[in-house]
């Protein structure tokens, strides 16, 4: 008989993926019939994080046919533009972390929001990260952050450079599944690298021309790390789980419709439903929206409001800005 197994997807490609088996060997397996049930329509079949089932090779231990995928609690999704298709970018999260930086790339609050209602979308807690916070940041930059925080998200202010709040993170980190979103040369890999002093992960230096990073990350990859005892008071062998996502230029969300967006801004979706209009209220110019209201007493800020706005134009003109 055939010997079957469970295991975790740490990265793939070209229908070759690494598993993680529960006997503790990393086997390299192929798709059996190269298509699997409830994984055809997306732009790559599996993610890392993805629970799956083997069947280990008869003549190689080390080899293996996946046969099937054990049913996701959650998927972080986004559209991929040039292969008109959804990717899979990681599964299974406890956390994503969505992370940004003041300058060097450029902050960009808009990509922050499309991520965090991907998220909202998939029942995944989002953690926004501002990295390099050691760099001059401007006051508008500190009141996103804020705006953030008063809504109810988890916002770090810290720097691989100088390790300021990178116990916090390491803290949040420990014994979770979490996964780094955010455009190139964010610092993504430098955060693991500080994370865990054994893991030497390649970095990019920022493009001159354009402001933005290099591509150091070409696919997703589950890393299990140790801790670095010297974040946690001394405590050794604390472990975590971090996917390190390659980095993004232009997040563009994967089925929400600009008429349901509103459900998924935090510190909307409580007052959808309520407006004067109901649900037929598109929140711009009723009489009686709980939503504009809501900004114009200053519990819902007017910059969320704008953001909300533009990508819901996004959706619907299908034309989508970095």
């Amino acid at each position: 008989m055939l010997k079957q197994i469970q295991g975790t997807v740490l990265r793939g490609s070209n229908n070759i993926f690494e598993v993680e088996c529960q006997d503790g060997i990393i086997r390299h397996c192929s798709i059996k019939g190269k298509i699997l049930k409830d994984a055809t329509g997306y732009y790559n079949p599996l993610a890392p994080g993805d629970n799956v089932e083997i069947q280990i090779d008869q003549l190689d231990q080390d080899v293996g046919q996946i046969l099937s995928i054990i049913p996701r609690k959650n998927a972080f999704v986004r559209w991929n533009v040039k292969g008109r298709a959804p990717q899979l970018l990681a599964a299974n999260l406890d956390y994503l972390l969505i992370v940004t930086t003041p300058q060097e790339p450029p902050f960009r609050p808009r990509f922050i929001d499309r991520a965090l209602a991907q998220a909202e979308y998939a029942g995944i807690t989002p953690i926004i990260v501002c990295n390099k916070y050691d760099l001059e940041s401007d006051a508008d930059i500190d009141f996103r952050l804020t705006d953030w925080e008063d809504i109810g998200y988890t916002v770090l202010r810290i720097s691989a450079k100088t390790g300021e709040g990178i116990p916090q993170l390491a803290s949040i980190l420990e014994g979770k599944l979490s996964a780094l979103v955010g455009q190139s040369g964010v610092g993504k890999s430098s955060l693991i690298n500080v994370l865990d002093s054994s893991c030497v992960l390649k970095t990019g230096s920022l493009s001159e021309k354009y402001g933005r990073g290099t591509h150091t990350t070409t696919k997703g990859t589950l890393l299990r790390i140790t801790l670095n005892e010297s974040l946690l008071g001394g405590r050794k062998n604390a472990c975590a789980s971090i996917i390190d996502t390659p980095g993004v230029r232009r997040f563009v969300l994967h089925d929400i419709a600009s008429c349901d967006l509103a459900l998924y801004f935090k510190e909307m979706q409580p007052l959808i439903g309520k407006c004067s209009f109901g649900m037929s209220c598109t929140h711009r110019v009723e009489p009686g929206c709980k939503i504009l209201e809501a900004v114009y007493s200053g519990i819902i800020s007017e910059e969320r409001l704008d953001s909300w706005e533009r990508i819901s134009k996004e959706i619907d003109s299908g034309s989508w800005e970095d």
